[in-house]
């Protein structure tokens, strides 16, 4: 996959003179960092597909990553090369994919309109809507996590790096970061977005194109700072991830489409505490468990 940058985008945050009261005090004048949120536009072999709103880092692996999630191209190797063009009004990622995805994205085309943290918009019906990924386990029999299971102090481990990583929302205070872990809980990979679904997608490509370790591509787990919608839970199957950890709440739809597709998935992740809700085998809790049988909820 080759990479063509036409111009350098524009930079992530930018200062503003803003007036703050805090503690009572009003100070006037304040220079203040924000969040840029630009319009990115995907087109795939000319043809245009998706405006989504994100952050204008780490294009390359925004465009893989959401190729892959979408259902675009069915691996690494189907995106043949990448043109970023930034304008005056926003960004145009200009993919090229095999003639074989090409075909398939034409038969289904659908127009996405999308906002920052919104991953439905444009589905053609409420069954595509829902529709669920292939679950996590290969043609073989296999399962993609069979052999990981996650200690309290890995997930706790990779929860204190990513929010010591999250250099952006440091800066600005707006953004959201996922990352790919190893099994031990060290953090491979961290991309920061606006969008929760956008920094997702920039993770998943940035594993798929080889940027994390082969040993951690084979037992990992994803982390985010966010919830855990049933978008996220779609991404994270179709990236052939095993277990994602959310800092925050999942979705009752996140739920069912996790233990239908055989995800691990976690929600309050913090500090060693979490809520285990479906496919507790990869998670070794080292504490009592008080509940009734394998589907039982670890807290």
């Amino acid at each position: 996959m080759s990479v063509r940058m036409v111009l350098e985008p524009p930079p992530p945050a930018s200062q503003a003179q803003v007036t703050t009261v805090r503690a009572g005090e009003v100070r006037s004048g304040v220079m203040d960092w924000l969040a840029e949120e630009v319009p990115v536009a995907f087109e795939v072999n000319g043809l245009s597909h998706a405006i989504m709103l994100a952050s204008p880092t780490d294009l390359e692996d925004y465009a893989l990553g959401f190729a892959l999630t979408e259902g675009l191209i069915d691996r690494a190797d189907d995106l043949l090369d990448i043109e970023v063009e930034p304008a005056e009004i926003g960004i145009t990622l200009q993919l090229r994919v095999t003639l074989r995805c090409f075909m398939r994205m034409k038969e289904r085309r659908r127009v996405l309109a999308g906002r920052t943290g919104c991953g439905l918009c444009g589905k053609d019906s409420l069954k595509e809507a829902v529709q669920a990924p292939k679950p996590l386990m290969a043609s073989a029999g296999l399962d993609d996590g069979a052999n990981l299971c996650l200690s309290k102090a890995a997930l706790q481990k990779a929860q204190t790096e990513l929010l010591a990583r999250q250099r952006l929302q440091h800066q600005t205070g707006a953004v959201h970061a996922a990352a790919w872990c190893d099994g031990d809980g060290a953090v491979q990979l961290v991309r920061e977005d606006v969008g929760r679904h956008n920094a997702l997608d920039k993770v998943i490509g940035a594993r798929a194109s080889g940027l994390a370790d082969d040993e951690a591509l084979m037992a990992g787990f994803m982390l985010i700072t966010s919830r855990a919608s049933f978008e996220m839970v779609h991404k994270a199957v179709t990236a052939r991830v095993p277990v994602l950890a959310a800092m925050s709440a999942p979705t009752a739809l996140a739920v069912r489409m996790a233990d239908q597709a055989g995800l691990t998935l976690l929600g309050f992740v913090r500090s060693g505490d979490m809520v285990v809700y479906t496919h507790a085998h990869r998670i070794d809790m080292g504490c009592k468990h008080h509940g009734a049988g394998k589907d039982s909820t670890w807290t």
